[in-house]
């Protein structure tokens, strides 16, 4: 699946400059229920019938629907100067626009405007007053607004955001607020009828209809790729992003988060983060404002049908551990390369993904007890979690000439599939901010900093410290390599 086809999009509402927050889109195709059949006994036990004839959503809808919020984002955005005439500081003066300002190299530097974009979000604690919503749409605000469905508005707190798992948490000072009850997405099925809540296009209270078409899918769109993605057709547009995804219970199975169009466009291939994984990462950000990731230090791959076959098994699913670290959780819980893994903690494991997403949302020292197969044999084997050994570097440890790059160790996988490979890597660039300037692309690998030889992220830290004020990178790009100046 190509990358370029994952569409990220914001709905804006007045914009004097762009702004890249965002509003994902999903698409639909409406719930058809005929009388008399096997499937209309079913939805009619599932919801209530107006006047005993016609099935409807709206009583489900209103109990609902008080709890999906609008997001409105005040953000400051770029903007360069787009008639050559006002380039020049004469007429800027004449038509009465102020003068630009030059960067130490005499380049002219983008004026800031201010820029709004919209999103939907859910709440799910009425006492507390928390709501989940996106990072997308909430990871460029200087201001956030909700406003409820009765019109009431409110200045939002961000309690914590993991654009790893693109999901945020804020939280309002409200009474008399409603929040939508959590299903256990875990028990979802391809064919279950849902219904998209949110405020496309700023359309609020907005409510489509679709199935979910498939489970545990991964789009490579995440940061971090946590990724398990429900996949349905209720059609989603510009603003829904962060809103509801909700059963015919009444409760929350997902949260929009990006589409798979070739357009930008509505075609039906729409996806939402599971609610169990949502509310994991909500848990973590409301106790420690960040999400801290387990690890049992393993590497694996999918069980697909050939490498079944090749091994003699009779399944196909599965995750297959393929390198042990060792020392680690897994080593010493007796794990071994070739082991399949076929559940965790009674959830059974379909792909490594799903294995990487479960054990990256536990707390160290949390217990995991896995099935496996070894030789074709069921085993049994509990694996206690580690902390996980990723660094980040922080901005406050860095030159100010890379603020907005966030650097990380070279993963594993990397190290593998690149001889020869050291450094750190540049896992994300936040857009506008003076690394992002410089000509940085994420997934670029700094291996020296004035032509010093970059081994660690303490290294890196050392030679990029606060205190640069020139920096000399040389930078790995794909089969590449290249100097960037930064001054």
């Amino acid at each position: 699946m190509s990358r370029q086809l994952l569409v990220k999009i914001v709905a804006p509402l007045a914009v004097s400059a762009s702004i890249v927050a965002a509003a994902f889109m999903m698409s639909s195709a409406p719930v058809a229920v005929t009388a008399g059949t096997a499937a209309s006994a079913l939805a009619a036990a599932a919801l209530p019938i107006s006047q005993g004839v016609v099935p409807s959503l709206a009583p489900m809808l209103k109990q609902v629907m008080p709890a999906v919020v609008n997001i409105s984002v005040t953000a400051k955005a770029e903007q360069r100067v787009q008639n050559p005439l006002l380039q020049d500081p004469f007429f800027r003066r004449f038509f009465g626009a102020p003068d630009q300002q030059e960067d130490p190299r005499g380049q002219q530097q983008p004026e800031e405007r201010e820029a709004q974009s919209i999103g939907s979000g859910v709440i799910v604690d009425a006492v507390k007053g928390y709501i989940i919503t996106n990072n997308h749409v909430v990871e460029q605000a200087d201001t956030i607004k909700v406003r409820l469905s009765d019109n009431r508005e409110f200045d939002a707190k961000l309690i914590g955001k993991d654009p790893e798992t693109d999901v945020a948490v804020l939280q309002i000072k409200a009474d008399n607020i409603k929040a939508v009850p959590l299903s256990d997405s875990s028990k979802a099925e391809v064919g279950d009828f849902v219904v998209a809540i949110g405020s496309p296009f700023g359309l609020r209270q907005t409510v489509t209809s679709g199935i979910i078409s498939g489970l545990s899918r991964q789009t490579g769109i995440s940061e971090g790729g946590y990724e398990d993605f429900i996949q349905t057709d209720a059609s989603i547009n510009p603003g829904n992003s962060g809103g509801a995804l909700i059963n015919l219970q009444g409760q929350l199975v997902g949260i929009p988060s990006n589409i798979y169009s070739p357009s930008g466009g509505n075609i039906g291939l729409g996806f939402a983060i599971p609610v169990n994984l949502a509310k994991s990462v909500m848990d973590q950000l409301i106790s420690h404002g960040s999400v801290q990731r387990g690890r049992i230090g393993v590497m694996g791959q999918d069980l697909d049908p050939q490498l079944s076959k090749a091994m003699g098994l009779d399944r196909s699913n599965g995750a297959v551990i393929t390198k042990i670290v060792p020392k680690s959780p897994a080593a010493n819980a007796g794990l071994k390369t070739g082991d399949i893994i076929l559940a965790a903690n009674g959830h059974e494991i379909e792909n490594f993904a799903q294995l990487r997403n479960l054990v990256g949302l536990m707390r160290v020292g949390d217990k995991v007890e896995m099935k496996i197969l070894r030789d074709n044999k069921p085993q049994t084997v509990t694996v206690v979690i580690g902390k996980s050994t990723e660094q980040t570097a922080a901005a406050s440890e860095l030159s100010p000439l890379l603020a907005g790059a966030s650097f990380a160790p070279i993963d594993e996988s990397v190290k593998q599939s690149t001889e020869d490979v050291r450094g750190v890597l540049l896992k994300a660039l936040e857009p506008r901010s003076p690394a992002a300037r410089t000509g940085l692309r994420p997934g670029d690998i700094v291996d020296a900093v004035n032509r010093q030889p970059v081994d660690s992220m303490e290294t890196f830290q050392k030679l990029a410290g606060p205190k640069a004020t020139q920096l000399l990178l040389h930078v790995r790009r794909g089969n590449g390599a290249l100097f960037i100046l930064l001054q």
